[in-house]
């Protein structure tokens, strides 16, 4: 794997600006989606969405959900639902943070299956991401000015290359 930046010049890059409404709540448009992202209202927010945590725990549980999907439907496994429920902790802003997930699969799985499904849960591209940390390259630039596209997440191909299957297997 290389360690050059992999971009996808056919995807936008994530937009977020203020609304204008409520001191923190902000629109998030990605994948043709408009999310609204806020602080909780003991915080100076208005709650009137996740937090940016509450992302970061939501990119999680679906790259999880979705690796062990992809991983179950290739090996004509007989996995019905995957459901995963994820909680962050911090103690301090300079502290190690954690992620717990806890994974729900149903369908006539055997103990082997169940096992490896498990293991796929800790390959996923956000888990990975999380796990090894990130670099985060910042750019002031004018607002005529759109500036460099953010590298664009390729998830699906990430998640066939963390199952260990080809993307077009």
């Amino acid at each position: 794997m290389s360690d050059t930046p992999q971009t996808n010049p056919d995807k936008d890059p994530i937009m977020v600006r203020e609304t204008g409404d409520g001191l923190f709540q902000v629109e998030i448009l990605a994948a043709g989606a408009r999310i609204v992202a806020d602080e909780p209202v003991a915080f100076g927010g208005m709650g009137s969405g996740p937090d940016p945590y509450d992302l970061l725990a939501s990119a999680l549980g679906a790259c999880t959900t979705m690796t062990i999907r992809l991983y179950a439907r290739r090996k004509a496994w007989p996995l019905n639902t995957v459901s995963v429920r994820v909680s962050h902790k911090r103690g301090s802003l300079n502290a190690r943070d954690t992620f717990t997930r806890e994974v729900t699969v149903t369908g006539d799985l055997d103990d082997r299956q169940r096992a490896r499904l498990a293991e796929i849960a800790d390959k996923c591209p956000v888990h990975q991401t999380l796990d090894r940390g990130s670099d985060v390259v910042t750019h002031f630039v004018s607002p005529a000015t759109p500036g460099e596209e953010a590298a664009a997440g390729l998830h699906a191909r990430d998640m066939s290359e963390a199952c260990g299957i080809g993307a077009s297997a």
